[in-house]
């Protein structure tokens, strides 16, 4: 039976039905805009009076993964926070840390959603350092030397982290306490890290090594395959562009992508 051909009444109730469901779709996803923008911690909202420092500009997304201890939490200024991130200091809320601030974070972050940072002694986290989803960063782990006792059960042991400014770490990384990277160092997704790592290198594996590395008498060493596709005041320029900007740059990417055939010629 084709649509005209259905009573008016139907034709009627289907049509109310529909209209009934897009104004209920669109009033939970208006709903939920909203919680999310009222449920920021920023530093015009009260949470901010709970961390040890909160910048200007700062913004944890709602919903939050579990924060506490923030007495002893600093975030620098124009930190971008992604929802479900878990930033805390200390076992569980309420512990006395002592005068020092555990997590230090600096400014101009951004910290992709799901990840988490979990400190007991310290971890540093230096400017414009971003992370992909998903990143865990500590600085305790489980001791295992006791043979008759379950591991979880041993006492833990804490060694400060550094993550030097500029670094980049990508998706589903584990830096794991004692670890230091320098500036600008890149993390592949899914590493494991644990170390000391220099400026201005590239690091991947589990567990991670060094796969690139700049000298100033070198360069880059592996050398690198390809010129930049585009300057830094180009990209500047692009994201002011909005969408435009955005486009041409994809534009560009997809252009410089090696063809089939030279992946399989590096791959062979």
């Amino acid at each position: 039976m084709s649509p005209t051909s259905r009573p008016l009444g139907q034709q009627v109730a289907g049509l109310l039905k529909r209209r009934a469901r897009q104004g209920l779709h669109l009033a939970v996803h208006r709903g939920w805009e909203w919680v999310q923008r009222h449920g920021e911690i920023t530093p015009e909202t009260p949470g901010r009076r709970r961390f040890a420092h909160l910048g200007e500009g700062v913004c944890i997304g709602f919903p939050s993964g579990a924060i506490y201890g923030e007495p002893w939490i600093s975030i620098g200024a124009h930190t971008l926070v992604g929802t479900h991130v878990t930033i805390s200091a200390g076992f569980v809320p309420g512990l006395d840390l002592g005068p020092d601030v555990i997590v230090k974070i600096g400014r101009g972050c951004s910290l992709g959603r799901g990840t988490h940072i979990v400190g007991h002694q310290s971890i540093e986290i230096g400017d414009d350092v971003f992370t992909g989803p998903n990143v865990y960063i500590t600085d305790q782990n489980h001791t295992y030397a006791d043979l008759d006792m379950p591991v979880g059960r041993q006492w833990p042991e804490n060694n400060p982290v550094v993550i030097g400014s500029g670094c980049w770490i990508g998706t589903g990384a584990i830096i794991l306490p004692g670890t230091r990277l320098g500036r600008n160092v890149a993390v592949a997704g899914g590493a494991v890290v644990r170390g000391e790592f220099p400026d201005h290198s590239v690091i991947g594996g589990v567990p991670a090594k060094v796969l690139r590395s700049h000298t100033p008498e070198e360069g880059w060493q592996p050398p690198l395959r390809n010129q930049p596709l585009i300057s830094l005041d180009e990209l500047a320029a692009l994201s002011l562009d909005g969408m435009e900007g955005l486009q041409l740059l994809q534009d560009k990417l997809r252009e410089a992508a090696p063809a089939p055939t030279e992946l399989q010629e590096e791959a062979g």
